[in-house]
């Protein structure tokens, strides 16, 4: 048995832009259900949504047999969660916050083996494996892996260049809602002191020759991003569309407004 071909990481060598959506319903019931639509890409949110190890698993199994590929969000930067994560066949890895080139290194080396990093060994134990029936996958799994750091923060705009330089991060995804708070913005990610900065993570990331994604599930926003070069754009978010779509349902019967999308993302 060889390991599982990572079709996100394949997708990123392409030209062709890649739209994703969030996964926040922390059910594998509720993600497949996305995965059916068409979406070239899903993200497991582990961060904020109500996620723990065993539902991220069950959603993981749940789009396997879909054409969607799933990005799983760690909820911080641990090395022992990441191996948890990697264990059970998570291939692509979001992890959030990273303001520094130490702290990317760092995650790359969570997601290697010795030598090359730190991870441990499951072996038989662990779906990552198919249970010790994939042929040499110590040897062959960093070759399946993606590692997308995001950069969210001002620090991490900062620190950029030596973030998007770091071998073995295959891509960079920008926050616009962290990055909007941080910088005195809370809730406008579209200040333009904001958008100088996301554009200033773009030229660099492009610059390093790697590719860059986003949050944006305002329609006007994600084309004004795919221009600039975001390559892999998260463009719906299933609760939103949930609720968007209730409200939207209800207002047809009762005197109440339609309501707005979320534009905190």
């Amino acid at each position: 048995m060889q390991v599982p071909t990572n079709t996100f990481k394949q997708a990123l060598k392409g030209q062709n832009p890649i739209w994703g959506c969030w996964a926040g319903f922390a059910s594998g019931y509720a993600t497949e259900i996305v995965a059916s639509t068409g979406f070239d890409w899903l993200l497991i949110d582990g961060e904020h949504a109500p996620n723990t190890l065993p539902s991220i698993l069950a959603q993981l199994q749940a789009v396997a047999p879909y054409s969607t590929a799933p990005v799983v969000r760690s909820v911080n930067q641990d090395p022992a969660l990441i191996k948890q994560l990697l264990d059970i066949g998570a291939q692509t890895l979001m992890v959030p916050m990273v303001e520094s080139g130490q702290q990317a290194a760092a995650l790359v080396r969570a997601t290697r083996y010795p030598p090359h990093g730190m991870r441990g060994v499951g072996g038989g134990v662990v779906r990552a494996t198919r249970w010790d029936g994939v042929d040499d996958y110590l040897k062959k799994a960093h070759e399946s892996l993606c590692l997308i750091v995001q950069v969210e923060s001002p620090q991490g705009v900062e620190e950029i260049e030596a973030i998007a330089a770091t071998e073995g991060v295959d891509a960079v995804f920008i926050g616009p809602a962290d990055l909007s708070v941080g910088m005195g913005y809370p809730g406008n990610p579209t200040h333009p002191n904001v958008q100088s900065a996301i554009e200033k993570v773009i030229k660099a990331v492009l610059a390093a020759g790697k590719p860059v994604g986003i949050l944006a599930p305002i329609e006007e926003d994600a084309r004004r991003y795919q221009k600039l070069g975001c390559r892999f754009i998260a463009v719906g978010i299933d609760i939103s569309l949930l609720r968007q779509g209730a409200i939207t349902t209800v207002g047809l019967y009762k005197e109440q407004s339609a309501g707005t999308p979320s534009k905190t993302y």
